[in-house]
């Protein structure tokens, strides 16, 4: 964001600030492993399906529950684990995730039967629940305004580094065979990070903001956990198991669920009680603003890193390792605007987020064109060109969108506000998978052959341009705004 935005230090937890030295590049450098781990452990357990398939006999509901179980104990914990945050320390609840993050990826990488690996991977999504939402907590909370540009760029990259290398570190190591199968190794390179990262967190991370401990919200954590697990569980099982009815009765049961949750955390607000869901975040333009274009954002882009490596994989016939290479360029680029992105906001503003969509926007239509022209016959070198203009595009919006929406809130409530953006992220990412995803396989038919593949990724590719079109609206939404108010475009 741009630097001459007003910046929430002045809150009512911000006495303290003036007290405390400015944090420095190692515990940025701490905050955003965990941020990269869980987005890594995220995505490559989507190039591993078919070692463990072979190695565990899992079959393809197992399967589905290693991707599936991770990412709904991760997302339906994300809001109490900022809430947790708040009441007890963003630095006592990271050091807490991080360490559980090791352990639980220790026992991934020594499992023996499927059911282990589910088991493992629901304490593995829970433990990234935990830290994740301290990462944007301590940046909104304690980064001095001058700083936080910088920090944001740097979340936005470590999330979009950490989803590609899982594509491309993940066909690297499931191809090493040193000690251990290669799927083994993708679970246990976690454990010396973790517990490297725990202790530098414990001693760096910034001492918690003193101040009042307001109660828990059992009822309400609850509420939000069981909303958002009936909606996770039949979009990671519904379409293998040819969406029985349960999984209607579960997505039909969060409507209810959520609608009473959402009287309770009210209520409760009314009382001047402590919801573990913060309604008042909502009164902010910029939060509201920021998380819906965000959604659109994630939802574009889990799906897109889903069935592109389903066709690189089956329809190019790439292996794990170059179709994890073919994500590389992206990668590098995105890596690369995520960073001179900060400069540009704070030359040119809300622009930026306009840019980036269209630019991401651009090179999307390009292969959606390349793909209906060319069928499976495409060309690789094509294909990686145009990722490098969504690469490039990613990581302008990225960053900018997260400090869009973290710009007024206030310190005491950045873990609530951190919690709830990255729940509404990671959900967006899990159902877009699932519902572009079905949308691929419906396309591709019972018997596919390479061009069905490409044919498939074409009608993928086009409800992601739609999405990316959403993006767009809103960014320009957010401009407007932010222009009606003064703020952050020069």
């Amino acid at each position: 964001m741009p630097e001459a935005l007003p910046a929430a230090d002045a809150g009512a937890a911000g006495r303290d600030e003036t007290k405390r030295s400015a944090p420095g590049g190692l515990v940025l450098g701490v905050l955003l492993s965990a941020m990269f781990i869980v987005q890594f452990d995220f995505f490559v357990v989507n190039v591993a399906a078919p070692s463990l398939e072979r190695d565990l006999h899992a079959s393809a509901g197992m399967l589905e529950l290693v991707v599936g179980g991770y990412a709904f104990a991760f997302a339906s914990g994300m809001i109490t684990g900022g809430r947790l945050g708040d009441l007890y320390g963003h630095r006592r609840l990271f050091v807490t995730g991080m360490a559980a993050f090791g352990a639980a990826s220790l026992l991934c990488g020594v499992t023996v039967t499927a059911g282990q690996l589910v088991a493992a991977r629901l304490v593995q999504g829970a433990a990234g629940a935990l830290m994740v939402p301290q990462v944007l907590a301590v940046i909104t909370a304690h980064f001095p305004a001058a700083s936080k540009p910088r920090a944001l760029a740097g979340y936005g990259m470590a999330s979009g580094l950490g989803s590609i290398a899982g594509q491309v570190l993940g066909g690297a190591l499931l191809e090493t065979h040193l000690f251990v199968p290669g799927w083994r190794l993708i679970f246990l390179i976690n454990v010396p990070v973790c517990a490297v990262a725990a202790v530098l967190a414990a001693r760096h991370l910034p001492a918690p903001v003193p101040g009042g401990k307001a109660g828990l919200d059992p009822v309400g954590a609850v509420g939000v956990c069981l909303a958002l697990v009936l909606v996770l569980l039949p979009l990671s099982l519904g379409r293998t198991s040819g969406w029985p009815a349960w999984s209607w009765i579960c997505m039909a049961a969060a409507v209810p669920v959520a609608v009473g949750t959402l009287r309770w955390e009210r209520a409760l607000t009314r009382r001047s009680g402590s919801p573990v869901l913060d309604l008042t975040l909502f009164r902010s333009a910029s939060f509201s603003s920021g998380m819906i274009a965000g959604i659109a954002f994630q939802l574009y882009f889990g799906s897109f890193m889903f069935t592109l490596t389903l066709l690189l994989q089956s329809g190019l016939g790439l292996g794990p390792l170059a179709a994890g290479l073919t994500f590389a360029p992206m990668g590098v680029l995105f890596g690369v605007s995520s960073l001179l992105g900060r400069r540009f906001m704070g030359r040119y503003g809300m622009k930026v987020l306009l840019a980036g969509s269209a630019t991401t926007g651009a090179g999307l239509l390009a292969l959606t064109l390349l793909l209906h022209a060319s069928g499976a016959s495409v060309g690789v070198p094509w294909v990686v060109l145009c990722l490098c203009l969504i690469g490039f595009g990613n990581g302008l919006v990225l960053p900018a969108l997260i400090g869009a929406a973290l710009v007024q809130v206030r310190p005491h409530k950045a873990g609530a506000a951190s919690g709830v953006l990255t729940t509404s992220q990671q959900f967006a990412s899990s159902a877009g998978v699932a519902v572009v995803g079905a949308t691929f396989f419906a396309m591709l038919g019972a018997s596919p052959t390479a061009r069905d593949n490409a044919h498939a990724m074409t009608g993928s590719a086009l409800i992601d341009l739609a999405l990316v079109a959403a993006v767009l609206s809103m960014c320009w939404l957010i401009k407007r705004r932010t222009e009606a108010v003064g703020v952050a475009d020069t």
